[in-house]
């Protein structure tokens, strides 16, 4: 079967940076939905019409990937706002910051805590990966049709790259 979109596609890769340093590798295959919100635009036009056992190598600058860097997305807040047991690494959602929280904070974003300060905190709401073009060597494992049920949804909960509000620090998996 070819890939079409809203079919289901079981990937592997390897993510690199331009001067190939692996920023992360999923060696067991991982199915997503073309056609929903699981994987990159420009990657889904790059499998169109492969099929299982096919291997792609893509060059994605930072706009067609998780976008430039946006330093309009960085805020200093209060310390006293935030959990005591804070840690860098540590995500929240926008919708969900704390009271007391900058207004000017766009609330459809995920804000990283990069910095651990004793009366402020440092919040990026930029992608780790905004502003980096990368190489992507991907391989197709297999495609099936997608049913109406994960159509409906439309992701089967493997987006490419999203980050999750309140994960634990130390988890550096991208994928």
């Amino acid at each position: 079967m070819k890939i079409t979109p809203q079919c289901v596609v079981a990937l592997t890769w390897t993510l690199k940076d331009t001067l190939g340093d692996v920023l992360d590798e999923l060696d067991e295959p991982v199915e997503f939905l073309l056609g929903g919100n699981d994987l990159l635009a420009a990657i889904e036009e790059a499998l169109q019409g492969h099929a299982a056992g096919d291997k792609l190598d893509l060059h994605l600058e930072p706009e067609n990937a998780f976008g430039d860097y946006d330093e309009n997305l960085v805020f200093l807040e209060p310390r006293k706002i935030f959990p005591a047991e804070l840690e860098k690494g540590m995500t929240f959602d926008g919708a969900a910051m704390p009271a007391g929280a900058s207004a000017q904070m766009p609330q459809d974003h995920i804000y990283t805590v990069t910095d651990v300060y004793p009366e402020h905190v440092v919040l990026d709401g930029n992608h780790p990966l905004a502003g980096i073009a990368i190489r992507l060597a991907l391989k197709v494992e297999a495609v099936r049709e997608a049913s109406e049920q994960e159509i409906g949804k439309g992701s089967l909960g493997t987006g490419f790259f999203k980050l999750d509000a309140l994960a634990p620090p130390g988890n550096d998996t991208l994928h």
